[in-house]
């Protein structure tokens, strides 16, 4: 096991696990209290279709995901704002019409790229060492606002009518909370993938929610299940040569059963 850390496609895959376990598992405390399990999905694939362009006009696809997801999101608030359309009703059509972008963009390249398929399934053992420089940049800017704002985030997660009434922005700290979301996948897709980045984002916190009564101790319960799932599952697709990406996801599902089984709240 020592071993494996003088590998350096090893140290920054670890990396990378620590960051988005961290991570998604922070910012999902607040998807699952605040009821935006469903954001995490429709995020993640607009992010992929920002990918596919990315390398179908060959920029940076980093910032594509970060253009296309943080546009959907912002897109989705702004329509939940002005018309009468229903927040998931808007993510669901941003969803489907994303993953068309994505298919019709992968369509018009010429050759097959493994690369787009690595930021649709995960592969966290090809992050390369910008990549890990841009996660982390953008992991520490995500946590630095959920401590600034760690108050208006918690009461709206609880109440966004009553945050407003008491004074508190409420809509722009949802709008924040949104955008962080939008950070949060990019961050973690090239890890787990479009399709199970919002597994990290969704499972450790609920795991949590069942193991914990206070917010502070849902928020450490979630980054621990997080941690074990980003670490566990790459030394476990490494030593048995699996899919990194969903074993990271299949076993942050197995700590969630466990969770429900102990949990006190039973």
């Amino acid at each position: 096991m020592i071993e494996l850390l003088t590998y350096g496609f090893m140290q920054r895959a670890l990396a990378a696990s620590v960051i988005v376990g961290t991570l998604c598992a922070v910012i999902g405390v607040f998807v699952i209290l605040r009821g935006l399990a469903f954001v995490g999905a429709g995020t993640a694939h607009a992010a992929f279709a920002g990918v596919t362009l990315g390398y179908l006009i060959d920029f940076n696809p980093m910032v594509m995901a970060m253009v296309f997801g943080l546009g959907t999101i912002w897109i989705v608030q702004a329509l939940n704002e002005r018309s009468r359309t229903a927040f998931d009703v808007s993510v669901g059509i941003f969803y489907a019409a994303s993953m068309a972008l994505a298919i019709f963009f992968i369509g018009l390249m010429h050759t097959y790229n493994a690369e787009v398929y690595g930021y649709l399934f995960g592969s966290i053992l090809s992050v390369t060492s910008s990549e890990i420089r841009i996660i982390g940049l953008l992991g520490a800017v995500a946590l630095a606002c959920i401590a600034l704002f760690f108050k208006e985030l918690h009461f709206i997660a609880f109440d966004q009518e009553m945050a407003e009434a008491s004074g508190i922005p409420a809509t722009r700290i949802f709008f924040l909370l949104l955008t962080l979301v939008g950070v949060t996948v990019v961050v973690a897709l090239k890890a787990v993938g479009a399709l199970l980045v919002f597994a990290l984002l969704i499972i450790p916190a609920a795991a949590a929610y069942q193991l914990a009564r206070r917010l502070w101790t849902m928020i450490l319960c979630a980054v621990g299940l997080g941690l074990t799932s980003t670490i566990g599952g790459l030394l476990l697709s490494y030593a048995y040569d699996l899919p990194s990406g969903s074993t990271i996801t299949l076993l942050a599902t197995a700590l969630f059963f466990v969770a429900v089984l102990v949990s006190p709240k039973r």
